[in-house]
């Protein structure tokens, strides 16, 4: 693998949030060879509406789009409010996706993954996230999941978590394997 660049999107704003501390961890152990950026600016995207979607998108829309386009695949990571999805990253699928079949991501590989405090771990918003990134053109890569109950780090960063930390680096390593 070689200068592999992975998208990262968050669903969560919250600065200490779990999923945030889970994308650190993805990019501290990222394969060699494979980088992760960060998208950190879903919260200033505007509600996704087709009549403000034309040639002069809003600048938050228009760098989404591009750090996307300059991507070779992208690694969502995302609690779950409410047993589905939550409404900020619905909103970057929703102006991503667009123009329909030629969206950023389009063909593009992409895993979900995410921690949640309910008993399964945020897999209902997972599952929501990778049906909606399909739809919208992604190639999701299903079988590249973590699920963790944020119970399970006890405070501490998942860093110091080795079986998250070894699983998270695989789901990395496969996702820049399926760039192609």
């Amino acid at each position: 693998m070689s200068d592999i660049k992975v998208l990262v999107l968050v669903g969560s704003l919250r600065a200490a949030s779990i999923n945030r501390q889970l994308a650190e961890l993805a990019a501290e152990t990222a394969p060699e060879g494979v980088t992760l950026r960060l998208f950190d600016r879903l919260g200033e995207l505007p509600f996704y509406n087709e009549d403000i979607d034309t040639d002069a998108v809003p600048e938050p829309v228009a760098a989404v789009r591009q750090a996307a386009a300059e991507s070779d695949a992208a690694l969502v990571i995302t609690p779950e409010y409410n047993g589905s999805t939550p409404g900020v990253l619905k909103n970057a699928i929703d102006w991503l996706s667009r123009p329909f079949g030629v969206g950023a991501l389009q063909d593009k590989p992409l895993a979900v993954v995410g921690a949640a405090r309910g008993r399964y771990g945020g897999v209902w918003a997972q599952d929501e996230t990778r049906k909606s990134f399909g739809i919208a053109g992604a190639r999701v890569i299903g079988d590249l999941q973590l699920s963790v109950q944020t119970t399970a780090f006890d405070g501490k960063h998942p860093r110091e978590n080795a079986e998250v930390a070894a699983n998270l680096r695989d789901i990395v390593g496969k996702l820049a394997a399926e760039v192609g």
